[in-house]
Protein backbone atom coordinates (compact mmCIF):
# COMPACT_ATOMS: atom_id res chain seq x y z
CA UNK A 1 0.00 0.00 0.00
CA UNK A 2 1.01 3.61 -0.52
CA UNK A 3 0.61 5.85 2.53
CA UNK A 4 0.79 9.54 1.63
CA UNK A 5 1.06 12.55 3.91
CA UNK A 6 -0.78 15.57 2.49
CA UNK A 7 0.45 18.06 5.07
CA UNK A 8 3.04 18.30 7.85
CA UNK A 9 2.31 17.00 11.35
CA UNK A 10 4.33 19.70 13.09
CA UNK A 11 7.29 17.55 14.12
CA UNK A 12 10.67 16.76 12.62
CA UNK A 13 10.87 14.25 9.78
CA UNK A 14 12.83 11.78 11.89
CA UNK A 15 9.98 11.62 14.44
CA UNK A 16 7.48 10.72 11.72
CA UNK A 17 9.80 8.28 9.98
CA UNK A 18 10.55 6.47 13.23
CA UNK A 19 6.83 5.66 13.47
CA UNK A 20 6.57 4.96 9.73
CA UNK A 21 9.42 2.43 9.80
CA UNK A 22 7.02 -0.39 10.61
CA UNK A 23 5.14 0.27 7.37
CA UNK A 24 8.30 0.49 5.28
CA UNK A 25 9.68 -2.69 6.84
CA UNK A 26 6.43 -4.45 5.94
CA UNK A 27 6.85 -3.45 2.29
CA UNK A 28 4.54 -0.45 2.15
CA UNK A 29 5.49 2.87 0.60
CA UNK A 30 5.44 5.94 2.85
CA UNK A 31 5.57 9.47 1.41
CA UNK A 32 6.59 12.17 3.90
CA UNK A 33 5.36 15.76 3.66
CA UNK A 34 7.25 18.59 5.32
CA UNK A 35 5.60 21.65 3.82
CA UNK A 36 2.13 23.00 3.17
CA UNK A 37 0.82 21.94 -0.24
CA UNK A 38 -1.39 23.74 -2.73
CA UNK A 39 -4.66 22.12 -3.77
CA UNK A 40 -3.08 21.20 -7.09
CA UNK A 41 -0.09 19.60 -5.40
CA UNK A 42 -2.40 17.60 -3.11
CA UNK A 43 -4.34 16.30 -6.11
CA UNK A 44 -1.14 15.24 -7.88
CA UNK A 45 0.26 13.56 -4.77
CA UNK A 46 -3.05 11.84 -4.00
CA UNK A 47 -3.47 10.05 -7.33
CA UNK A 48 -2.02 6.66 -6.44
CA UNK A 49 -2.45 6.75 -2.66
CA UNK A 50 -4.23 4.05 -0.70
CA UNK A 51 -4.05 5.95 2.60
CA UNK A 52 -3.96 9.68 3.37
CA UNK A 53 -2.46 11.28 6.45
CA UNK A 54 -3.71 14.81 7.12
CA UNK A 55 -3.86 17.24 10.05
CA UNK A 56 -6.31 20.15 10.16
CA UNK A 57 -6.14 21.65 6.66
CA UNK A 58 -9.18 21.35 4.41
CA UNK A 59 -9.45 18.08 2.51
CA UNK A 60 -11.73 18.64 -0.47
CA UNK A 61 -13.80 16.25 -2.55
CA UNK A 62 -11.52 17.02 -5.47
CA UNK A 63 -8.48 15.62 -3.66
CA UNK A 64 -10.43 12.64 -2.32
CA UNK A 65 -11.86 11.79 -5.74
CA UNK A 66 -8.45 12.14 -7.38
CA UNK A 67 -7.26 9.14 -5.38
CA UNK A 68 -8.73 6.19 -7.27
CA UNK A 69 -7.37 3.64 -4.79
CA UNK A 70 -8.05 5.58 -1.57
CA UNK A 71 -9.31 3.34 1.23
CA UNK A 72 -8.48 5.11 4.49
CA UNK A 73 -7.73 8.55 5.92
CA UNK A 74 -5.92 8.98 9.23
CA UNK A 75 -6.66 12.48 10.53
CA UNK A 76 -4.09 14.00 12.86
CA UNK A 77 -6.76 16.08 14.56
CA UNK A 78 -9.77 15.60 16.83
CA UNK A 79 -12.40 17.25 14.64
CA UNK A 80 -13.10 16.06 11.11
CA UNK A 81 -15.34 18.88 9.86
CA UNK A 82 -12.52 20.00 7.55
CA UNK A 83 -12.81 16.70 5.65
CA UNK A 84 -15.45 16.29 2.93
CA UNK A 85 -17.16 13.36 4.62
CA UNK A 86 -19.80 13.02 1.90
CA UNK A 87 -17.06 12.36 -0.65
CA UNK A 88 -15.49 9.83 1.71
CA UNK A 89 -18.79 8.08 2.26
CA UNK A 90 -19.47 7.92 -1.47
CA UNK A 91 -16.11 6.19 -2.04
CA UNK A 92 -16.41 3.96 1.02
CA UNK A 93 -13.33 5.50 2.61
CA UNK A 94 -12.67 4.80 6.29
CA UNK A 95 -11.90 7.96 8.32
CA UNK A 96 -10.19 7.79 11.73
CA UNK A 97 -9.25 10.72 13.95
CA UNK A 98 -6.63 11.30 16.65
CA UNK A 99 -8.85 11.93 19.62
CA UNK A 100 -7.00 12.28 22.87
CA UNK A 101 -3.68 13.64 21.68
CA UNK A 102 -4.55 17.24 22.54
CA UNK A 103 -6.63 16.73 25.67
CA UNK A 104 -4.04 18.08 28.09
CA UNK A 105 -2.79 20.87 25.83
CA UNK A 106 -6.24 22.20 24.95
CA UNK A 107 -7.54 21.88 28.49
CA UNK A 108 -4.56 23.80 29.81
CA UNK A 109 -5.01 26.58 27.23
CA UNK A 110 -8.68 26.99 28.16
CA UNK A 111 -7.76 27.50 31.82
CA UNK A 112 -4.89 29.78 30.78
CA UNK A 113 -7.40 31.93 28.91
CA UNK A 114 -9.57 32.11 32.02
CA UNK A 115 -6.67 33.16 34.21
CA UNK A 116 -5.34 35.65 31.65
CA UNK A 117 -8.75 37.31 31.48
CA UNK A 118 -9.31 37.32 35.23
CA UNK A 119 -5.82 38.59 36.10
CA UNK A 120 -5.36 41.03 33.19
CA UNK A 121 -2.14 39.35 32.04
CA UNK A 122 -2.14 40.75 28.49
CA UNK A 123 -2.88 44.40 29.32
CA UNK A 124 -0.59 44.32 32.35
CA UNK A 125 2.30 43.26 30.15
CA UNK A 126 1.91 46.45 28.12
CA UNK A 127 1.13 48.63 31.15
CA UNK A 128 4.43 47.74 32.82
CA UNK A 129 6.36 48.34 29.59
CA UNK A 130 4.68 51.75 29.33
CA UNK A 131 5.67 52.66 32.88
CA UNK A 132 2.20 52.26 34.34
CA UNK A 133 0.68 50.63 37.42
CA UNK A 134 -2.32 48.44 38.25
CA UNK A 135 -4.50 51.53 38.71
CA UNK A 136 -7.82 51.33 36.87
CA UNK A 137 -8.03 47.55 36.64
CA UNK A 138 -10.30 45.14 38.43
CA UNK A 139 -8.76 41.92 39.69
CA UNK A 140 -10.44 38.55 40.12
CA UNK A 141 -9.51 35.00 41.06
CA UNK A 142 -10.63 31.79 39.43
CA UNK A 143 -11.33 30.33 42.87
CA UNK A 144 -15.03 30.35 43.66
CA UNK A 145 -16.21 31.06 40.12
CA UNK A 146 -18.99 29.11 38.42
CA UNK A 147 -17.54 27.58 35.27
CA UNK A 148 -19.97 26.36 32.62
CA UNK A 149 -18.54 23.64 30.38
CA UNK A 150 -20.29 23.15 27.05
CA UNK A 151 -19.26 19.69 25.90
CA UNK A 152 -18.09 17.25 28.56
CA UNK A 153 -16.00 14.90 26.47
CA UNK A 154 -12.35 14.25 27.26
CA UNK A 155 -11.24 17.88 26.92
CA UNK A 156 -14.25 19.24 28.77
CA UNK A 157 -13.57 16.80 31.61
CA UNK A 158 -9.90 17.83 31.69
CA UNK A 159 -11.01 21.44 32.11
CA UNK A 160 -13.42 20.33 34.82
CA UNK A 161 -10.64 18.59 36.74
CA UNK A 162 -8.37 21.64 36.49
CA UNK A 163 -11.11 24.06 37.53
CA UNK A 164 -12.07 21.77 40.39
CA UNK A 165 -8.52 22.12 41.68
CA UNK A 166 -9.03 25.90 41.67
CA UNK A 167 -12.16 25.56 43.78
CA UNK A 168 -14.75 26.31 41.11
CA UNK A 169 -18.38 25.33 40.93
CA UNK A 170 -18.88 23.26 37.77
CA UNK A 171 -21.89 23.33 35.46
CA UNK A 172 -22.10 21.18 32.34
CA UNK A 173 -24.10 20.78 29.18
CA UNK A 174 -23.92 17.87 26.73
CA UNK A 175 -26.40 15.81 24.76
CA UNK A 176 -25.00 12.76 26.57
CA UNK A 177 -24.25 13.22 30.26
CA UNK A 178 -20.95 11.77 31.48
CA UNK A 179 -20.67 9.89 34.74
CA UNK A 180 -16.98 10.79 34.83
CA UNK A 181 -17.94 14.45 34.66
CA UNK A 182 -20.49 13.98 37.43
CA UNK A 183 -17.83 12.31 39.55
CA UNK A 184 -15.72 15.46 39.12
CA UNK A 185 -18.62 17.50 40.49
CA UNK A 186 -20.20 18.68 37.24
CA UNK A 187 -23.88 19.56 37.63
CA UNK A 188 -25.75 19.21 34.34
CA UNK A 189 -28.14 22.01 33.40
CA UNK A 190 -29.76 23.27 30.19
CA UNK A 191 -27.69 25.13 27.61
CA UNK A 192 -29.60 28.33 28.35
CA UNK A 193 -28.93 28.01 32.08
CA UNK A 194 -25.22 27.52 31.37
CA UNK A 195 -25.12 30.94 29.74
CA UNK A 196 -27.26 32.64 32.36
CA UNK A 197 -25.61 31.21 35.48
CA UNK A 198 -21.91 30.92 34.66
CA UNK A 199 -19.16 33.37 35.49
CA UNK A 200 -17.03 31.69 32.84
CA UNK A 201 -18.25 29.65 29.87
CA UNK A 202 -15.78 27.38 28.09
CA UNK A 203 -16.71 25.61 24.85
CA UNK A 204 -15.55 22.06 24.11
CA UNK A 205 -18.26 20.71 21.81
CA UNK A 206 -17.64 19.25 18.33
CA UNK A 207 -18.79 21.30 15.34
CA UNK A 208 -22.07 19.83 14.09
CA UNK A 209 -25.15 21.37 12.50
CA UNK A 210 -26.72 21.22 15.97
CA UNK A 211 -23.81 23.03 17.64
CA UNK A 212 -23.07 25.72 15.07
CA UNK A 213 -23.58 29.08 16.82
CA UNK A 214 -24.48 27.33 20.05
CA UNK A 215 -23.15 30.58 21.51
CA UNK A 216 -25.62 32.73 19.60
CA UNK A 217 -26.58 36.34 20.12
CA UNK A 218 -29.50 35.58 22.44
CA UNK A 219 -27.40 33.36 24.72
CA UNK A 220 -24.38 35.66 24.72
CA UNK A 221 -26.60 38.61 25.62
CA UNK A 222 -28.13 36.58 28.48
CA UNK A 223 -24.71 36.21 30.16
CA UNK A 224 -23.67 38.06 33.29
CA UNK A 225 -22.10 41.46 32.70
CA UNK A 226 -18.97 40.19 34.48
CA UNK A 227 -18.84 36.94 32.53
CA UNK A 228 -16.04 35.56 30.34
CA UNK A 229 -16.47 33.37 27.24
CA UNK A 230 -13.65 31.04 26.20
CA UNK A 231 -13.55 29.15 22.91
CA UNK A 232 -10.72 26.68 22.33
CA UNK A 233 -12.89 24.23 20.35
CA UNK A 234 -14.22 25.28 16.94
CA UNK A 235 -14.74 28.83 15.66
CA UNK A 236 -18.28 28.45 14.29
CA UNK A 237 -19.59 27.39 17.71
CA UNK A 238 -19.73 31.14 18.34
CA UNK A 239 -21.52 33.91 16.47
CA UNK A 240 -18.39 36.06 16.20
CA UNK A 241 -20.22 39.28 15.36
CA UNK A 242 -22.56 38.82 18.31
CA UNK A 243 -19.64 38.18 20.65
CA UNK A 244 -17.76 41.22 19.35
CA UNK A 245 -20.86 43.38 19.79
CA UNK A 246 -21.37 42.09 23.34
CA UNK A 247 -17.76 42.89 24.25
CA UNK A 248 -17.83 46.34 22.67
CA UNK A 249 -21.15 47.20 24.33
CA UNK A 250 -20.06 45.93 27.76
CA UNK A 251 -22.75 43.22 27.78
CA UNK A 252 -20.08 40.74 28.94
CA UNK A 253 -16.65 41.42 30.36
CA UNK A 254 -14.05 39.49 28.36
CA UNK A 255 -13.36 36.63 25.98
CA UNK A 256 -10.52 34.29 25.12
CA UNK A 257 -10.61 32.98 21.55
CA UNK A 258 -8.25 30.43 20.00
CA UNK A 259 -10.39 29.40 17.02
CA UNK A 260 -12.18 31.25 14.24
CA UNK A 261 -14.28 30.44 11.20
CA UNK A 262 -11.05 30.04 9.25
CA UNK A 263 -7.50 29.02 10.02
CA UNK A 264 -4.91 31.78 10.58
CA UNK A 265 -3.97 34.20 9.22
CA UNK A 266 -7.23 35.82 10.32
CA UNK A 267 -8.47 38.76 8.18
CA UNK A 268 -7.69 42.12 9.77
CA UNK A 269 -11.37 43.12 9.62
CA UNK A 270 -12.57 40.10 11.61
CA UNK A 271 -14.89 41.44 14.33
CA UNK A 272 -13.09 39.69 17.19
CA UNK A 273 -9.72 41.19 16.24
CA UNK A 274 -11.27 44.60 16.77
CA UNK A 275 -13.32 43.83 19.87
CA UNK A 276 -12.59 45.15 23.36
CA UNK A 277 -11.18 42.87 26.04
CA UNK A 278 -10.68 39.91 23.73
CA UNK A 279 -7.55 37.75 23.94
CA UNK A 280 -6.86 35.94 20.66
CA UNK A 281 -4.39 33.18 19.81
CA UNK A 282 -3.70 31.50 16.41
CA UNK A 283 -5.32 28.09 17.01
CA UNK A 284 -2.68 26.74 19.38
CA UNK A 285 -4.87 24.74 21.76
CA UNK A 286 -3.64 21.43 20.37
CA UNK A 287 -0.10 22.65 19.84
CA UNK A 288 2.67 21.49 22.14
CA UNK A 289 5.77 19.42 21.54
CA UNK A 290 4.32 16.67 23.69
CA UNK A 291 0.90 16.58 22.01
CA UNK A 292 2.29 16.70 18.47
CA UNK A 293 4.64 13.81 19.15
CA UNK A 294 1.75 11.85 20.63
CA UNK A 295 -0.49 12.42 17.64
CA UNK A 296 2.10 11.01 15.22
CA UNK A 297 1.86 7.76 17.14
CA UNK A 298 -1.94 7.83 17.09
CA UNK A 299 -2.05 8.58 13.36
CA UNK A 300 0.19 5.60 12.58
CA UNK A 301 -1.59 3.32 15.07
CA UNK A 302 -4.85 4.16 13.31
CA UNK A 303 -3.38 2.89 10.05
CA UNK A 304 -1.91 -0.24 11.64
CA UNK A 305 -5.20 -1.12 13.33
CA UNK A 306 -7.11 -0.58 10.09
CA UNK A 307 -4.65 -2.76 8.14
CA UNK A 308 -5.15 -5.49 10.73
CA UNK A 309 -8.92 -5.31 10.31
CA UNK A 310 -9.61 -3.72 13.68
CA UNK A 311 -9.99 0.02 13.01
CA UNK A 312 -9.95 2.43 15.94
CA UNK A 313 -10.98 6.07 16.45
CA UNK A 314 -13.57 5.63 13.72
CA UNK A 315 -15.41 8.72 12.47
CA UNK A 316 -16.70 7.11 9.26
Amino acid sequence: MKIVMLEPLGVKEEVVMAEAKKFIDAGHEFVFCGEKLTEEAKIERAKDADVFIIANSKLSAEVINAAEHLQMISVGFTGVDHVDMEACAAKGVRVCNSQGYATNATGELAVTMMLACLRNIVPYNQVVRDGGTLAGFTHNTLHGKTVGIVGTGAIGRKVASLCKAFGCRLLGYDVAESQEAKDLGVEYVSIDDIFKQSDIITLHAPLLESTKHIANRERIYSMKKTAILVNCARGPLVDSQALADALNEGVIAKAGVDVFEMEPPIPADHPLLNAKNCIVTPHVGFYSEESLAERVGIVCNNISAWMEGNPINIKL
